[in-house]
């Protein structure tokens, strides 16, 4: 008899067209250790790789920012992890998963500065609120192709600070990066709808 497949590495490493760029090992291991819904791990894997095009286009064009990269890479894969405990949460709504995902992550030895993620990246308007917080929000709508003004206002206000450009000028980058970004969306929602919610 041939064993099942084991449909969290397929989410997890699986080839996509376009590609979809691995987890970090250390985010890899975690989600192994929970033995995470495949499709949990699949959608870490989209919104990660959404949020790696985002830090690589701001690096590009804004390399006066001082982004903390493997901040938001690690934000933008864990970001959901709460929902490991909250399944119900990952085909309908809900939030108790973020601060569940925020003390799972702590539990687990990962400090305030990264465990933050998974309990922010719903509330950008929050005062203490951060670029990388703002990115790991913006790459968690984008890839899926939803746009929230609200969230993208943020965060031209940001990168016109730190540019010195007219905001119309961040605006319109901006804009035209998650539209780029947006139009990869169908395959993303295909890619993680191929995976069940439970293994």
């Amino acid at each position: 008899m041939t064993p099942p497949p084991d449909l969290l590495d397929q989410a997890l490493h699986a080839r996509t067209d376009p590609p979809l760029r691995p987890l970090p090992p250390q985010v890899v291991d975690l989600l192994r250790s929970l033995e995470a819904p495949p499709r949990l791990a699949a959608h870490l894997r989209a919104v990660h790789d959404v949020a790696l095009q985002l830090v690589e286009w701001l690096e590009r064009r804004h390399p006066e920012l001082a982004v903390n990269r493997e901040a938001v890479l690690f934000g933008a894969a864990t970001h959901d992890i709460g929902k490991a405990l909250h399944l119900d949460e990952l085909s309908g709504p809900g939030s108790a998963h973020e601060e569940a995902g925020r003390e799972l992550l702590s539990a687990r030895g990962f400090g305030p500065d990264l465990a933050r993620f998974a309990g922010t990246h719903a509330s950008w308007t929050a005062s203490d609120v951060t670029l990388e917080d703002l990115l790991v929000s913006t790459a968690d709508k984008v890839w899926k192709n939803k746009r929230v003004a609200e969230l993208e206002d943020l965060l031209v206000v940001r990168l016109t600070r730190a540019s010195g450009r007219q905001p119309w000028e961040e605006f319109l980058a901006l804009d035209d990066l998650l539209g780029r970004m947006g139009e990869g969306a169908e395959h993303r929602l295909a890619y993680q709808g191929a995976f069940p919610v439970h293994a």
